[in-house]
This record gives C-alpha cells, structure tokens and sequence, in this order.
C-alpha cells in the first residue's frame, strides 16, 4: 500500500531531529514577524510538551530542530498538531486566506549515535548558510547558532564547529 506520508518510529526517549515544510515549498515565513510567530510558537508547544531543544532553524518554508524528548516520545505528533494548527490559522488570518493548507508534512529521525547527533547538531545550527541565507549562521536570528556559540561549553562548540555534517542525510530539499 502506498503511503501519503511519512512513517513516524518514535521509538521511545530520545534525541530526535525533526523537519517540516510549509505545502508547496511556499515561502510563507516570510518576514520577520512571521518566522517570529513560529519560532516562539515552536519554543513554547516543544516546552509545553516536556522537549528540550537543543538546536533549531526556522526559514521561509520549512524548519528543522534537534530535541530530547521527554519518557515519552509519542507527544510529538499531538506538539506539531499544535504548531501547525496555530500558526497557520494565525497565517491564514494575516493574509486573508481562511482554510489555506500552510504545513505539509514532517519527518523525524532517532538519534541513536553520538556522531550522528553532532552532524545535525552542525546541519540544523548552520541551515542558514546551508541555503544560502547569510555567510555566518550566529546573525541569522532564527537559528541557534548564536545561542549554541553564547551557551555551549567551548570545547564543545568546538567539536561540533569541527564536524562534517555533509555526509550526515538529511530531508532538506526546500
């Protein structure tokens, strides 16, 4: 049987790394009051649900984050019901467009290996650059790059600054 959407394996407590993409590949995030809008609203239903983040980018069409999840990882669906159920509505309302698909689908990964975990850490902290945004990801203030650089542990800014994240696959064709 053909599936429309992504299988989710949330295989319990865990580091996930997570991506979501506004229908159509459409730049509706785009302004900064709007990438604001699901910014804050990412920080507040992830903290809601019990996630600490740990790294995030949130760009004109869709958006990644690396979070723990709290003993039960099975809240992320009903956390980015949330999420998208209110910024679209807010959307739609600014633009006049009532019923206007604005999220499509998200696809989420374990993290069960260390290294695998710092390539996305690098990936999701240096999105910016990746899609050619700005040349340094800390003045993109949608993106935690300089959150991660005023409060990680230097050595280990380091490590991660040093990580190859190209080879690391990530869902990002926006």
């Amino acid at each position: 049987m053909w599936r429309h959407a992504p299988v989710h394996y949330l295989a319990g407590a865990g580091v996930y790394m997570v991506t979501a993409g506004t229908y159509r590949k459409q730049p509706y995030l785009n302004t900064p009051a709007r990438l604001d809008l699901v910014m804050r609203a990412l920080f507040g239903c992830l903290a809601e649900g019990g996630w600490e983040l740990h790294a995030w980018a949130v760009l004109s069409n869709h958006y990644h984050f690396v979070a723990r999840s709290p003993g039960d990882a099975a809240t992320l669906p009903r956390i980015l019901g949330k999420l998208h159920m209110t910024t679209a509505k807010v959307l739609n309302q600014r633009d006049g467009t009532p019923g206007r698909r604005v999220w499509f689908q998200y696809w989420d990964t374990h993290l069960t290996f260390e290294r695998s975990y710092l390539a996305r850490l690098r990936y999701v902290n240096q999105n910016p650059v990746h899609h050619g945004i700005t040349r340094d990801a800390t003045t993109y203030p949608w993106c935690s790059a300089a959150w991660f650089e005023a409060n990680a542990r230097p050595a280990f800014v380091k490590t991660v600054s040093n990580f190859k994240a190209d080879q690391a696959w990530v869902r990002d064709e926006f």
